[in-house]
């Protein structure tokens, strides 16, 4: 029987990957920049998987045909821009009529360990967003990103010396924080994507909460899997357009269950804690004193 597992292969350095692209050897060990129009590398498969421990920063453009955002589709005519963080499994594409307009920035973790974006990178939820929640750029934003792009480009292409890593850092955290900002613009004016995607969220994470029986509190994740959207992406989304995050709709909407039952009902204190899903009641007491500064019994005394 035909073996159809995936062949995964792993490569770890940008030595590694310009050897498995048949590149010359890179001018730095922990960056390089890849021009899609070259990767034509002979030894690649149809089922091929590639497991990279590398950040990764993409551009598509004049993307073919339609994307799938959710259970829709959308038409966009711009650039996409995708970051993936390492670890991930990416698979090669065989079709020969793929767009090879665009290049990828590649950079390995050690690159910016001793610096503060070593931390702050785990910030960037883009970085753990799917392939269907790319940044779809404007034509002005492609050009501000290709402008730094081009900076680190010509850094790597000169001699190294002591402020080579650091100015490469330093553009590096540039392109982060505008495209930070860009997400920020998609999340605003991509209109009928985030307004289908509120609604929705406000849909299912209400119907958690519309019965009567004992509640079982959703997760993030599992809010997100009913939306067929990452979890990062979610609570960013909602961070924009709501300055809260996931986890506070979630606790919110259960805030809001808690007054209900303390003010309709004569269940007491932990009744309603287990009720509201809680194993233990000083947990939900907590909760629900940071949210109001009041407990829950002299919430109930101030409503009689």
């Amino acid at each position: 029987m035909k073996n159809s597992q995936p062949n995964i292969i792993k490569i770890n350095s940008v030595v590694a990957l310009h050897n498995f692209l048949g590149f010359p050897s890179p001018l730095n060990p922990l960056i390089t920049i890849i021009d899609h129009s070259k990767t034509t590398n002979n030894n690649q498969s149809q089922n091929q998987k590639l497991l990279l421990d590398f950040y990764n920063i993409s551009i598509k453009r004049s993307f073919k045909g339609q994307l799938k955002y959710g259970k829709n589709y959308y038409d966009f005519d711009e650039g996409t821009m995708s970051f993936i963080a390492p670890n991930q499994i990416i698979s090669i594409d065989k079709d020969e009529d793929k767009n090879n307009d665009g290049w990828s920035l590649l950079f390995h973790p050690d690159l910016i360990r001793q610096y503060s974006l070593g931390q702050a990178i785990k910030n960037y939820g883009f970085f753990n967003y799917e392939t269907n929640e790319a940044l779809h750029l404007s034509e002005e934003e492609e050009k501000t990103i290709e402008i730094i792009v081009k900076n680190i480009q010509n850094e790597i292409n000169s001699r190294l010396d002591n402020f080579s890593q650091d100015v490469i850092v330093s553009n590096l955290e540039l392109i982060l924080s505008y495209c930070n900002r860009f997400y920020s613009r998609q999340f605003l004016t991509r209109k009928m994507a985030t307004n289908n995607l509120l609604t929705n969220f406000e849909f299912v994470l209400g119907n958690y909460f519309s019965k009567n029986s004992e509640l079982i509190l959703p997760t993030v994740d599992k809010l997100a899997k009913e939306l067929n959207v990452s979890s990062a992406y979610l609570s960013d989304m909602l961070r924009n357009l709501t300055g809260q995050n996931t986890q506070q709709h979630i606790h919110n909407k259960l805030i809001e269950k808690a007054k209900d039952i303390l003010t309709t009902t004569e269940l007491s204190v932990s009744e309603t804690a287990y009720l509201l899903g809680f194993e233990y009641p000083q947990s939900f007491s907590k909760l629900f004193k940071s949210k109001t500064n009041l407990t829950p019994s002299e919430y109930r005394q101030s409503c009689n």
